[in-house]
């Protein structure tokens, strides 16, 4: 009998470490670049953080590759429909991504934001806005999101806790690498 994550519904995102800091109007995603299949590093430069909606979103994304560009693109037209509401957008999303059939089948965890707001998107229908301004997902992410938490009393810019951040998770985690691409809204 197995005893694995998977046969007890818990989901681990395996391969990445994507993280989102806010501190006042400035919030920063970062996401490393490892790509891994089993143990192997298939790819050490995959950019897993990007911007859509006309440049006023980033998003980065943590899951099967094919399934987070389909996430993208549902996004950015969400964006469209919505005049660039994230939220509104997001909620919208979340909604789809819950009941269509094809949809609730994608493998992935989504961290975006825009100038206002930062937000966590999952297939279970969660638009959480993280708690103090700080949201990690991925295999690194809850490294990435301790060290990130630990920073924040003594650290005010959000490049520098999310850079350290992404350090330390890369150090501890086996599916998380060093190249990180980092985008700012």
């Amino acid at each position: 009998m197995s005893n694995s994550a998977a046969d007890h519904g818990l989901q681990q995102w395996h391969g990445t470490t994507i993280i989102g800091v806010k501190r006042g109007d400035t919030t920063v995603l970062a996401g490393d670049g490892q790509v891994s299949m089993g143990n192997t590093v298939m790819k050490p430069n995959a950019k897993k953080v990007r911007r859509i909606g006309d440049g006023k979103v980033v998003a980065g994304f943590a899951g099967a590759t094919a399934d987070a560009f389909t996430l993208f693109e549902r996004l950015e037209r969400k964006l469209d429909q919505y005049s660039g509401q994230l939220m509104r957008a997001a909620v919208e999303l979340a909604k789809d991504w819950r009941t269509d059939k094809y949809l609730r089948n994608l493998e992935a965890l989504m961290i975006v934001a825009d100038k206002d707001t930062l937000l966590v998107l999952t297939g279970n229908g969660d638009v959480l806005e993280p708690e103090g301004g700080i949201a990690a997902i991925g295999s690194g992410g809850n490294y990435a999101l301790a060290a990130a938490r630990a920073l924040s009393d003594y650290e005010t810019d959000p490049e520098k806790i999310a850079r350290r951040a992404m350090a330390v998770a890369a150090e501890v985690c086996v599916f998380t690498n060093d190249q990180v691409t980092l985008e700012t809204v």
